[in-house]
């Protein structure tokens, strides 16, 4: 038997007065629409609504910067398809003679971005593939019938995203027995509404849901393949290892650590094969990107930099590592010594959230790594609303910024560099809440339902 949100959620009773109040304790469940389904419906619709906000730039061919980012319908997809050969047809892994940049994403994004690019060349609004190899591609979007194209590639992309938000929303709903209802708070989240489409995220999204999915169902080398997966797809999946590792020493089960281990490893070799196979050096170009790149948008390094403090790539290299390390060390503190084991959930959310905050950048999008980590460890509106809160108004000021509208850097109006620190208040609020729920159990909304749930849901 499933829990009302409205009776577990005090922020949802209270608005549910508006329409009624909470569900009765005699309300029968309707046969069909069983709380998954509602799920996935309300996740269509949501998903649909974030296209309907792109349409400003869809209308305008991506070209207007009006539209852009006054409209603040970004995204990637239209610029990566002419900007790194996908276009022309090209394997992410191929040598384009220098005509056009390699894709500086993890394989998984890579793999998906073709297929996309292969989907919308079956029916082709632009010239035959073999006429575009001629010239840059900064040239190619001027060629007849190219921008009808990217508008198709970004249609195609949105649809293979919705299929990603739509299992991330089936792994959400099965991750808290007794709890599907969890899932709404990913479903309609402000953050899904507004970034989903920005990038491919939603990949590594799907399969991070999937990792906690597979831990609460006891499946620890299903949960090491989701996390390999997540890390060929996204880098920071990877670190929910450590949580597990925590989680399984504290349930003495130091072998559902190794077997998630191996599943990680085999799956991001696997993954990974492919484009070692076809061009090595290309496959490099993730790395070395990142390894280069200096303080960028919505890092708190590029707030330091803004200040007049010189900051270099090496610089950020070496420091983020650091006080990463640091608070990794820390929240495994923390979970050895919380009263009663911590959820998975939990410690992923404080991991990946200290990863973002001292990483170089912070590109509006990233939310969505934080988003089925916070709905899982804190299913709360209140607070979790709090914290997107920041998000929605970082999102508004990244844009304002990019157009012009704002300014940035010493000697000038620093209204976005104080859009970051409100966006990180708010992101370290929701932190300091989850690591109260940590120490003090009771706080926990899980732990909070009746004792015959509490076993079920340990190890999630």
């Amino acid at each position: 038997m499933s829990v009302p949100p409205t009776r577990a959620d005090p922020f949802a009773r209270r608005m549910s007065e508006v329409v009624g109040g909470p569900v009765g304790e005699h309300a029968r469940p309707h046969r069909w629409w069983v709380p998954v389904r509602v799920l996935l419906a309300l996740f269509a619709v949501v998903f649909a609504l974030s296209l309907v906000q792109h349409q400003p730039c869809v209308n305008t061919n991506w070209s207007s910067d009006q539209a852009r980012y006054g409209k603040m319908c970004y995204s990637d997809v239209p610029y990566l398809y002419t900007g790194r050969g996908y276009a022309e047809g090209l394997w992410p892994y191929s040598d384009s003679d220098g005509r056009s940049e390699v894709t500086e994403y993890p394989v998984g994004i890579s793999y998906v971005a073709w297929l996309g690019a292969k989907l919308t060349q079956l029916d082709p609004s632009g010239p035959p593939l073999a006429e575009r190899h001629y010239g840059g591609a900064d040239r190619l979007w001027s060629l007849p019938g190219m921008a009808t194209e990217v508008n198709t590639y970004f249609f195609v992309t949105a649809l293979l995203m919705c299929l990603f938000g739509l299992v991330a929303t089936w792994f959400l709903a099965g991750t808290h027995r007794g709890r599907p209802w969890d899932g709404l708070y990913f479903v309609l989240s402000p953050a899904l509404l507004l970034t989903g489409l920005i990038n491919w995220d939603l990949m590594a999204v799907a399969f991070v849901a999937g990792a906690l999915w597979a831990w609460s169902r006891d499946k620890p080398l299903l949960t090491g393949v989701m996390i390999g997966l997540g890390a060929a797809t996204k880098l920071y999946p990877l670190f929910l290892l450590g949580p597990v590792l925590i989680v399984a020493w504290r349930r003495r089960r130091l072998g559902a650590f190794g077997w998630a281990t191996l599943g990680a490893a085999l799956a991001w070799v696997v993954t990974n094969l492919p484009a070692w196979l076809t061009g090595f050096e290309q496959w490099k170009v993730f790395w070395s990107f990142n390894s280069t790149r200096g303080a960028d948008l919505g890092s708190l390094w590029l707030v330091l930099q803004d200040a007049g403090h010189t900051v270099t790539p090496q610089t950020i290299n070496v420091w983020s590592w650091v006080i990463f390390g640091a608070v990794c060390l820390a929240v495994g503190v923390l979970g050895l010594m919380a009263p009663e084991t911590p959820r998975l959930a939990q410690l992923g959310f404080l991991v990946i959230a200290g990863f973002l905050l001292v990483n170089k950048v912070y590109s509006p999008q990233y939310v969505l790594w934080l988003l089925p980590l916070a709905a899982m460890a804190r299913p709360r509106w209140r607070d979790l609303l709090i914290w997107q809160a920041g998000e929605a108004l970082y999102f508004a000021a990244v844009w304002a910024f990019l157009g012009g509208v704002l300014a940035s850097g010493t000697g000038q109006t620093p209204v976005y560099d104080w859009a970051i620190l409100l966006r990180v208040a708010a992101e370290l609020y929701l932190v300091v809440i989850v690591v109260r729920d940590v120490l003090r159990p009771q706080h926990d909304p899980l732990r909070q339902a009746e004792p015959a749930r509490a076993p079920a849901v340990a190890l999630s």
